[in-house]
């Protein structure tokens, strides 16, 4: 089927390829998260791997390696992050690929956080139910945080 998203667990054979995404100046600027080089890169793949509490999963459209996304605990709150690669932004990937990953990632409250200035990933967020809860401002740098699950709080 033409236009597939899918979403898979991270193979250690993805690593190339997310490597190269994550290394993309754009990409970085976009997410706020400075590049890695490779050894740095695969040392946090390792931590993420060994962490039973997340999830690391693959984007795949059309059958190739578009991105991917996780969750983890921060700060004691549980995220969820991704990213795509430059050439498949603003074909509503991130969004298909994030929707079917909280089918998987059942946990709640999850909590989102994005640049002020990244409308793309603003809007990713709140396409799949996340509602803005607060504003972060650390280092000048501009961040607003998201929550999907609100509900969850109240039974808490």
């Amino acid at each position: 089927m033409a236009d597939e998203v899918m979403i898979r667990e991270t193979l250690e054979s993805d690593w190339p390829v997310l490597f190269e995404y994550q290394r993309d100046p754009a990409s970085s600027a976009m997410a706020g998260v400075p590049a890695r080089e490779w050894d740095a890169y695969v040392a946090l793949q390792q931590k993420i791997r060994a962490d039973a509490t997340g999830l690391k999963w693959t984007i795949l459209y059309d059958g190739r390696i578009a991105g991917d996304l996780m969750s983890f605990l921060h700060d004691g709150r549980r995220e969820v992050g991704y990213r795509i690669g430059q050439q498949y932004w603003g074909k509503g990937i991130a969004t298909q690929a994030l929707a079917l990953f909280l089918e998987v990632e059942r946990r709640r409250p999850l909590y989102g956080w994005v640049l002020s200035s990244n409308m793309g990933s603003r809007r990713v967020l709140e396409k799949c139910g996340f509602t803005v809860i607060g504003d972060e401002y650390e280092d000048g740098v501009h961040g607003i945080i998201f929550m999907l699950g609100a509900e969850a709080l109240d039974t808490q």
